[in-house]
């Protein structure tokens, strides 16, 4: 007969049943965060996030989901977001450690296994907990990339994806919608699209971010009045 259950979930080991219950949890809060979209076009990458503005007299302005990293990289994330915050900051201290050793921008897969190990510590250890959220990393080096790694530290390369509350939703219309080399403008109709259609509330220029990743600009986020076009 098993131990009482509790005594696997008062730090990250193994249940008898092969279950890391902190590590559950965690993919747990994921779900109940915001939707965030990601996907590969044609000559770059779209980012899409929904911002989940509960607070009526909140600054929307003062609320990101996606993040400048580097030149051609960007991120956003679905969790907890002082977790995102803090694991945005830890990827751009490596791409600009990167930069400024080798004056180039580091491979997106290389950033992702990074940020993946730094992860995966937070899941054999005692005393700290597994960070609380999913991360979709694009970019461009040789050619556009597009990865997720989630709470249990794993990391994989996606055409197309989505990580949040909406993500069978958005993953289904996603299957459904994405083409093959697909255009920038194409794929920001998509993904906003299928951000109103798992979104509850009204969708508005104050809780959506849009930024793409371009090989002739690079990194760029939409301002307002850019968002409202494609609402």
């Amino acid at each position: 007969m098993y131990p009482n259950v509790q005594a696997y979930d008062r730090g990250v080991m193994f249940s008898p049943d092969g279950r890391l219950y902190q590590v559950e949890y965690a993919k747990e809060a994921v779900r109940k965060g915001a939707t965030s979209i990601g996907m590969v076009a044609d000559g770059g990458i779209v980012l899409i996030a929904h911002k989940n503005i509960v607070e009526p007299l909140a600054v929307p302005s003062t609320i990101q989901k996606i993040f400048r990293v580097d030149s051609y990289i960007g991120a956003t994330y679905s969790g907890l977001v002082s977790d995102g915050l803090h694991l945005v900051n830890v990827i751009r201290g490596k791409t600009q450690t990167h930069r400024m050793i080798y004056n180039e921008t580091e491979s997106v897969e290389t950033i992702a296994r990074e940020i993946s190990e730094e992860m995966q510590m937070a899941t054999q250890y005692g005393g700290i907990r597994p960070y609380a959220i999913s991360l979709l990393i694009g970019g461009i080096d040789r050619e556009p990339k597009l990865f997720e790694i989630e709470p249990g530290a794993s990391y994989l390369g996606y055409k197309a994806d989505a990580i949040g509350s909406g993500k069978k939703i958005a993953e289904e219309a996603l299957v459904r919608g994405y083409k093959e080399g697909i255009g920038i403008e194409d794929a920001i109709s998509l993904g906003v699209n299928i951000i109103k259609k798992v979104n509850e509330g009204k969708l508005t220029e104050n809780n959506l971010d849009i930024s793409t990743i371009k090989k002739s600009v690079g990194f760029e986020i939409f301002d307002s009045d850019k968002i409202a076009k494609y609402l």
